[in-house]
Formats: structure tokens, sequence, C-alpha cells
């Protein structure tokens, strides 16, 4: 298997975190999306809440899968957020590479005109 940087970073972050066995990696990733009407970005919101909660059970160290949708409506705000758990930061990096996870990246391309993502363990270093 090739090994991505990024993958080379997780185990990394992993090797490094606190050893309390609170070794939960959390990944969150926020869109905004593509819509040429409020019907068309209704429906894309619809489609990565479906996708993305379909998950459940698939991946295999995927712990928890939360996707919330804005209803602020404020001009800073993304569209839909994505809050997930891991076992570990192995778990992370198996994920991104997990074919599930790949066909729904894929089928997001186009969809989305904006991504901002935050991995972190929780309480790491204190």
């Amino acid at each position: 298997m090739h090994r991505t940087k990024r993958f080379q970073m997780l185990e990394e972050m992993d090797r490094t975190m606190d050893m309390r066995n609170d070794a939960r990696v959390k990944h969150i990733v926020m869109w905004n999306l593509l819509a040429d009407s409020a019907g068309n970005k209704i429906a894309s919101i619809e489609a990565v809440k479906t996708k993305f909660e379909a998950l459940r059970g698939v991946v295999p160290g995927l712990l928890h899968v939360e996707v919330g949708v804005d209803f602020s409506r404020v001009d800073y705000a993304c569209d839909v957020v994505l809050y997930t758990e891991f076992e570990n930061a192995e778990a992370l990096a198996a994920y991104a590479e997990h074919p599930a996870h790949l066909k729904i990246r894929d089928e997001l391309q186009g969809v989305r005109v904006q991504r901002y993502q935050v991995d972190y363990t929780p309480n790491a270093g204190e």
C-alpha cells in the first residue's frame, strides 16, 4: 500500500498522542455547496447528509458520524458540517482511503465550492 504524506503525518500524530487511552481523533469538515436555485441547494445538502450518514457501520474505526445543516443563513456560515470521531489516527487515515469514502468524495466533485477541515485529538497535550 502506497503511504501518503497524510498517512505518515497521522501515524506520527498517533504515536505522539496522550497515552491516557483517549486516542480518539475528531475529524470535522465543513462545506459550502454550489446550486443554481434554493431547491437544488436543498437537494445537494440532503445528498451530502444521506451519503455520509450511510458510512455508519461501514468504515472500521469510525465511531460517530453526525451531519449538521446550517439554519442561520448568515453570510459567513457553511452549508453543511460533518462531525466524525475515530478510534485513533490510524483509523482516520484508513477512512481517507476507504472505498466508501472515496466514492462519496468523487460524487461530491462539482457540488462543493468550499471545503474546510480540522482534525484533532481532544485534550492532547494537557
